[in-house]
């Protein structure tokens, strides 16, 4: 490290403000730039989170072009639910392997968003409605694939929670909500992880772009966390290019245009930007720079059937069983099955987007259970992705059903889950739904098997014997499908996330999405089972939820001391005996509540988990540990972590509703005020999904600003939707339009399906999004004349882009010598 510090502050004294400048944006979609004179190369980065999307051609953060071979190992909703964070590391350095046989610099990801509602179209590649949870998840993440070399971006920092808007949208959230809830997974993350590298969201947050938030950057990622690495923009993320530099923004990617380099430059010429915070950001990407460029793969060669044999395993570990009526599963060996359910031959196993991944093979639940040996008929029940009802198709399904007396295994998936669109209901399609309520009518077993990126509604619930939540399994799924069914692994995930019975009763229904300006994050620290538990709505299934095929005992409870000061450390443990006739493995979750809280709390926090695996009749003592952030809530008087004096209850289960065993302890710690005013946010003492504009404001200690832009004059700011009032706007609309019908001509039902979510998040996108994702083609100058010219001052506008496009040109030359 030494040597690298040498380095860095030798070329730091020789490169011109222009060769720095240069180095703080990317060469194209997926490099950095270099400096060939100084020995600097550039390096390459690449999706995502859940296996390597490298394009070796085009580049593009949809999922369009094609990509190299690599893992797909199920998505992040997936790893969540196995709660086992050895494995997850485990994933971590496969994929770390991946990319360093790839010469990769960068893996982007792990996601440690929130899921803050269900509807949220990326909740795929997030972890969990809870921060703990969902830290500890991406910092062993980062900690494996990081330690095979290559680095990771841990993204979308931050309360990047919707994908409506999401380029402009303002996210609206009070201090505590934002501490305690949607900074604290990255908190974790940041602090055990250390990732060499944070990736900004879009957003803003509470006014500012994330991009530029000099608070979220520096006073908090840098100044509390600790972090060292350097931030990036994610594709486009950058507005004012000096602004974020000077609040702690490092690279911005995908680069390619000369504009931003050259406001740098002029900023340091005209004393806006000190030459000091250029060489700070500097110095931070050539440490990175020297240390990726130092990675030599040779001839390493990873073992292809190792990760896919993980990857099944993961699927296997994730995967949740949330009913088993009369045990009917696990099934026997040899008995015939009705296995019903297009998706069974099709596999839905990864959401779609930027982390969509070309796997190296695709292990169908049709051809593990083809090799496996398994007797059974089939039918296709319904067509998919479509939501159309075909009778015939469910016609054929009830009379093979009613043809035997086989247990019926019925396959069923959520289509459409991408990066971009939020989904608008929580129903799965239509035909399915028609298909199980019919073959409910035949009184056999059905057992469905459910894939999917998030939660749905189940009307029919009752009606059937077991569900099998298999998520998104990943390129091995079926692999999975078929051992979970016949019991070669026992089930033993648990939800990472609630499953509501309704979407009405989620905490932020009335606030979710929102936009074009605003969201407004009224429900404050009542996020998934916080809200449900608390406020005592009854859900489908509860936050840790899952069965085994064997049963487990909780007991003897014991803490290391009964009364503490709130710096001390505390050890919990608890006895988990595995009383059932199998092997297995179960989640054991803690978790502590404070009652009469000067403070609105929830009832219960998870505060540690820990994934046991036990023999029948084996008994294992389980322990925890609880510092004081175990207890504590964000104080916005103080600024800081604030542990009450009082009683607090030490609750541990199987689930947040499912405690087995609990006690208390007291912590003496010095007497608070109320950081609120008396009454003023009465109504968030039992919150009930609803908040006043008088409670929020005073949550937020500010004014809730307006939800709408002004339709005209367009703006960077307005989409290609808004842009829809004048006739030049309508005009490109067309023309965009026209060429994504172009780029997807085909006609299958998956292509159809991609043309329209393709479609519609690009003509939603502002047109400042043109600009920054271009790579060069269209700098922000050009696009300020079109605007002009979209607006009626057309010849205005054409000569602004004609100025601009040579103006480019001639900063793109400087910018190749420099290079060169």
């Amino acid at each position: 490290m030494d040597k690298i510090n040498d380095k860095v502050e030798e070329l730091i004294g020789r490169l011109s403000v222009s060769e720095k400048a240069l180095l703080c944006a990317g060469r194209n979609f997926w490099f950095t730039r270099g400096l060939k004179k100084h020995g600097i190369s550039p390096y390459m980065v690449s999706d995502g989170p859940h296996g390597l999307r490298k394009q070796a051609m085009s580049g593009d953060h949809l999922g369009i072009n094609d990509s190299i071979k690599a893992t797909c190992f199920p998505p992040a909703v997936t790893m969540a639910s196995t709660w086992d964070l050895d494995l997850i590391k485990e994933v971590g350095t496969t994929i770390g392997e991946e990319a360093y046989e790839e010469k990769l610099a960068v893996v982007l990801g792990p996601g440690a968003n929130i899921k803050r509602s269900p509807l949220c179209g990326r909740n795929f590649e997030y972890y969990s409605e809870d921060p703990y949870l969902s830290g500890k998840m991406a910092a062993n993440f980062i900690q494996g694939l990081q330690s095979k070399g290559p680095g990771t971006s841990l993204k979308h920092y931050a309360a990047n929670n919707q994908e409506t808007d999401r380029l402009r949208i303002n996210a609206i959230i009070d201090e505590r909500a934002l501490r305690e809830i949607y900074l604290a997974s990255f908190e974790t993350a940041v602090k055990e992880g250390k990732p060499t590298t944070l990736m900004c969201a879009y957003n803003q947050v509470n006014g500012e772009y994330a991009s530029e938030d000099k608070k979220i950057l520096t006073d908090i990622l840098r100044d509390e966390w600790g972090f060292e690495g350097y931030v990036m923009t994610d594709w486009g993320a950058i507005f004012n290019r000096v602004k974020a530099l000077k609040a702690g923004l490092d690279l911005e990617m995908p680069g390619g245009s000369a504009e931003n380099v050259f406001a740098i430059v002029d900023a340091v010429e005209s004393g806006e930007l000190a030459i000091e915070d250029l060489d700070r950001v500097v110095r931070r990407l050539l440490k990175a720079n020297l240390k990726f460029n130092s990675l030599d793969p040779k001839d390493f060669k990873y073992d292809r059937e190792e990760h896919h044999m993980l990857a099944a395993k993961v699927a296997s570990e994730g995967a949740v069983l949330l009913k088993n009526e009369d045990k009917v599963l696990p099934l026997q060996e040899g008995e015939q099955l009705t296995i019903i359910g297009t998706v069974f031959k099709t596999p839905v196993y990864q959401g779609g987007g930027s982390s969509q991944i070309n796997p190296h093979k695709v292990v169908s639940s049709y051809d593990a259970f083809v090799s496996a040996g398994v007797d059974f008929k089939y039918a296709a029940g319904y067509s998919f992705p479509s939501d159309d009802i075909n009778e015939n198709l469910i016609s054929e399904a009830v009379k093979l059903a009613n043809s035997t007396d086989n247990k019926i295994l019925l396959f069923v998936a959520v289509p459409h889950e991408t990066e971009g669109l939020d989904r608008r209901h929580l129903s799965i399609p239509k035909n399915q739904n028609a298909l199980i309520e019919a073959l409910i009518g035949t009184h056999k077993d059905i057992v469905i098997i459910m894939f999917g990126g998030a939660p749905v509604e189940m009307p029919w619930i009752n009606g059937v014997s077991a569900l099998l939540q298999m998520y998104l399994p990943g390129q091995a799924g079926g692999i999975a499908v078929c051992n979970l069914v016949y019991g070669k692994v026992n089930p033993s995930g648990k939800l990472a996330e609630t499953f509501p019975i309704k979407l009405s009763d989620t905490p932020c229904f009335k606030y979710f999405p929102q936009g074009p300006a605003t969201v407004e994050y009224r429900e404050s620290i009542f996020v998934g089972y916080r809200y449900y538990d608390t406020a005592d709505v009854e859900v489908r299934f509860p936050f840790g939820f899952g069965l085994s095929y064997t049963k487990f005992d909780y007991s003897d409870i014991k803490v290391s001391s009964d009364k503490i000061k709130p710096d001390d450390l505390i050890t919990v443990t608890v006895n988990i005996k595995n009383i059932g006739e199998v092997d297995g493995k179960e989640v054991v979750q803690l978790y502590v509540g404070r009652k009469n809280s000067k403070v609105f709390r929830a009832k219960k926090e998870l505060k540690g988990f820990a994934k046991v695996d036990l023999k029948v009749g084996e008994t294992k003592e389980v322990e925890f540990k609880l510092d004081k952030r175990s207890f504590a809530y964000y104080d916005i008087k103080e600024n800081d972590w604030v542990v009450e004096n009082g009683r607090y209850e030490i609750m541990i289960g199987a689930s947040v509703e499912d405690i087995r065993v609990e006690t208390s302890i007291n912590i003496e710690a010095p007497e608070i005020e109320s950081p609120y005013l008396a009454g003023a946010v009465g109504e968030y003492f039992c919150f009930k999904g609803v908040a006043s504009n008088e409670a929020f404001e005073v949550l937020l200690n500010a004014k809730i600003p307006p939800s709408e832009y002004l339709t005209e004059p367009i703006r960077m700011e307005s989409t290609i939707n808004d842009a829809r009032i004048r006739w030049f706007g309508r005009l490109i609309y067309r023309i965009l339009s026209l060429g994504v019908k172009i780029i997807f001509r085909a006609k299958d039902e998956t292509t159809v399906s991609m043309k329209s979510f393709i479609g519609e998040m690009l003509l939603s996108n502002p047109m400042r999004a043109f600009a920054t994702t271009s790579g060069g083609l269209f700098t922000m100058n050009a696009m300020a004349g079109l605007i002009d010219m979209i607006n009626g001052k057309f010849f205005k506008g054409l000569g602004k882009i004609i100025k601009a496009r040579r103006k480019n040109r001639k900063q793109e030359k400087i910018l190749k010598e420099l290079e060169n």
